[in-house]
């Protein structure tokens, strides 16, 4: 099942000038990191908001859904070499039954934390949602030698591998994975090139995902060259990369709580931003193509959401990535005239937003053969 849809936005505002502001700074190199200390605290939430959010049709239906003790729980995840993740989960009230679970992947300078109401949402329809601060990005930074610090491509992926192991089995709850910009191309490359453990995914899902930054932003091809050579000397030496957080949202109020959070320091290392552009360029020129047999039961399950006006991740190369995907169950959503983080655009764009993604996993789940039948 191939489709391409265009979602019309809700709000009215209008689009900012598309164009990537980018400044540069350099700090000193960055010393070896000691191993942070032992962490097993849990922390757990509860609370009880109502939303009311819109499902777009032919005539617009608005109602509540009420999300009743829908629990927070924090927690640390321990990696091999002695490093600690910051977790947290968002799991269904104990009177919803849980229909899916979600891991997520967050994208550059930014944390889970942004991403609260977005998982209630989905929380509030029966999917748990598994997430955590990737290496290098917001409560898993304890020391600021440690921004950015994510480690090369195949350290990306091996975290990621490491925090699905940690994830309950749930027979009736398939497992989806799902990551938003520079996450979200981490998702796709981890469904191209993942381990076997991908066998164990129903399906894939990628916001916004960084195949290419707009062309307006793209850096000349000589200073990536030279930022490679230079990574490979000093792979750890710490180089700032503001975004335009005004290309981020049509929100202004959430793009105020994101250009005064702290934890967003748009920090990145030689090695880590020359890790992401190259996964970037693998999948805009085709070296790296989904294909048919990366999920479960054999079959390739994506689901891919990008706004038009996206400043900072280029809509047009997603729709060129995604039209080399070798898989029958893909979707692309366009959503016109949307920026940058869907999850979080303006009223009621964000809730319509949710309701797409938590009905192509509701889809999706349960038995495979019950699968079949609701497509």
């Amino acid at each position: 099942m191939y489709l391409m849809n265009v979602v019309k936005p809700v709000h009215s505002q209008a689009i900012l000038p598309l164009l990537l502001r980018r400044a540069g700074t350099i700090s000193l190199p960055l010393r070896a990191h000691r191993p942070l200390q032992p962490c097993t605290a849990t922390i757990s939430t509860k609370f009880s908001p109502t939303v009311v959010h819109r499902l777009h049709s032919t005539a617009a239906l608005i109602k509540q859904t009420k999300m009743s003790e829908i629990t927070i729980e924090e927690g640390w995840l321990s990696l091999p070499d002695g490093n600690k993740l910051y977790t947290k989960t968002t799991h269904p009230a104990t009177s919803t039954p849980i229909e899916a679970r979600l891991a997520f992947i967050h994208g550059f300078s930014e944390h889970i934390g942004f991403y609260d109401p977005f998982f209630r949402i989905l929380a509030g329809r029966g999917i748990a949602v598994y997430s955590f601060d990737q290496r290098g990005w917001g409560k898993s930074v304890l020391e600021k030698r440690h921004r950015g610090l994510t480690g090369a491509t195949p350290q990306v992926l091996d975290d990621i591998t490491e925090f699905l192991r940690t994830i309950p089995s749930n027979a009736s709850a398939p497992l989806f994975l799902m990551g938003h910009s520079m996450g979200g191309a981490e998702v796709l490359m981890y469904a191209a090139q993942g381990p076997p453990i991908t066998s164990g995914i129903r399906g894939f899902l990628a916001e916004a995902p960084f195949v290419a930054l707009h062309p307006k932003s793209r850096p000349w091809k000589s200073t990536v060259v030279l930022g490679r050579l230079a990574g490979k000397l000093l792979p750890r030496w710490q180089m700032i990369n503001k975004l335009d957080v005004n290309l981020l949202s049509h929100d202004p109020e959430h793009v105020r709580r994101v250009e005064a959070d702290e934890m967003c320091h748009n920090t990145g290392t030689l090695e880590g931003l020359a890790g992401m552009l190259d996964r970037a360029a693998m999948l805009e020129d085709g070296r790296v193509v989904i294909k048919e047999g990366a999920g479960e039961g054999g079959k390739t399950r994506l689901w891919v959401g990008h706004g038009t006006a996206d400043g900072i991740c280029d809509f047009e190369a997603t729709q060129r990535m995604f039209g080399r995907v070798q898989a029958e169950d893909r979707e692309m959503r366009a959503y016109e005239g949307w920026y940058h983080q869907l999850h979080a655009e303006a009223g009621e764009d964000k809730v319509k937003y949710a309701e797409d993604v938590v009905k192509w996993i509701l889809d999706r789940s349960g038995p495979l053969d019950s699968e079949r039948s609701k497509l």
